[in-house]
């Protein structure tokens, strides 16, 4: 079974009601900045993460399911794609795409793809 994108793995580590703001966050191939928001809304849960230097400041939302395992204790967090694959996702704008549906099933899309190393739709 496919878990959904918006959703933590159950394998993950993931408490809910975790505060995970300030948690440093881990690509496949390096660091990519910190946790500044995050969701654990049931099937809308995502991390928004400031990429400081490493991107120009830009943020970055990254759904729930991309969360492979998360460190409590070195207040970190693992995710399952390489920088490359974040930086290449649809871009991301805090004030008009928190709550846009649209943005959302595009960005989903994206990331269902690449979890399986396809081609972006």
């Amino acid at each position: 079974m496919t878990e959904h994108v918006w959703s933590y793995k159950s394998t993950s580590g993931h408490l809910a009601g975790t505060d995970l703001t300030g948690y440093k966050v881990e690509a496949t191939d390096g660091g990519i900045g910190k946790v500044d928001k995050h969701s654990d809304e049931v099937g809308d849960a995502y991390l928004v993460v400031d990429t400081g230097v490493w991107i120009f400041g830009k943020e970055v939302l990254l759904p729930a399911s991309t969360v492979v395992s998360i460190d409590p204790e070195a207040r970190t967090l693992y995710v399952d794609r390489t920088k490359g694959q974040i930086k290449d996702a649809p871009e991301f704008h805090r004030d008009s795409h928190l709550g846009d549906r649209d943005y959302h099933q595009e960005l989903g899309a994206y990331y269902a793809a690449t979890r399986f190393g396809l081609p972006p739709l």
